[in-house]
């Protein structure tokens, strides 16, 4: 049994597949390839990969609607979208989506490895890391960290990695404030990165476990800082 972690790299662009494809399996990933959209979603459906690697820039079927799609169907593997620099908006909509992290084009391969390896290894390691946790219980919110799993009431909450990272963080330092720089460093170690990133998933957070997502009343914006998780009232 081959127990290397198996990457789907998804470009148009030949090169950037090679370049890609080339760090990767230096890293000791196995790398499966796609050169659009649509050939992208048979490759997941015949052999669902560890990671995926995924141009927005995509002919036919674009990134995006790959990625709403990999989303819709429940299928949880970890995103990470390539993207241009002037795709500011389309990044913040990967995210929306459901991607768990990003790199703009031009990029480091060594950068976009080490994202890859982050993304990775925050959906494998908290619930060996995290066992013997217990629930945290919030009126109907109920998250249950060593199974990375989340609900409320009785529906359980469709959560990217990165969602239930932030969650798990916020939920068990109530009342604790936290700037989005800090955020970044401690939930998802990163020393350097759009802080914008945050902000999204804390509004995805919201859609997810807020009664009235525009007047949020768990995750409160604490104005010119950053944000504290208050709990239900």
């Amino acid at each position: 049994m081959n127990d290397r972690p198996l990457a789907l790299v998804v470009d148009d662009d030949v090169t950037v597949r090679d370049v890609v494809s080339r760090y990767l399996d230096r890293a000791g990933y196995r790398v499966d390839v796609a050169g659009d959209g649509e050939s992208a979603l048979r490759a997941v459906a015949g052999r669902v990969p560890d990671v995926v690697v995924l141009d927005l820039m995509l002919p036919r079927l674009g990134g995006l609607e790959v990625c709403r799609r990999l989303r819709s169907g429940s299928v949880g593997v970890p995103i990470v979208m390539l993207t241009a620099l002037g795709e500011e908006e389309d990044r913040v909509l990967g995210l929306e989506l459901g991607a768990d992290d990003y790199v703009t084009k031009p990029f480091s391969p060594r950068e976009l490895v080490l994202r890859v390896a982050s993304v990775l290894r925050r959906s494998r390691e908290r619930p060996v890391r995290e066992t013997g946790i217990d629930p945290v219980v919030d009126g109907a919110l109920r998250v249950d960290i060593p199974g990375r799993r989340a609900s409320v009431g009785e529906r359980e909450l469709a959560l990217t990695v990165r969602e239930f990272d932030l969650l798990a963080f916020l939920v068990r330092r109530r009342g604790q404030v936290f700037t989005r720089a800090e955020l970044l460093e401690r939930v998802w170690g990163w020393d350097f990165g759009d802080q914008s990133t945050v902000t999204v998933h804390v509004r995805r957070l919201r859609e997810k476990i807020e009664d009235d997502p525009t007047s949020p009343v768990r995750i409160a914006t604490v104005w010119g800082v950053g944000y504290r998780y208050d709990g239900a009232p």
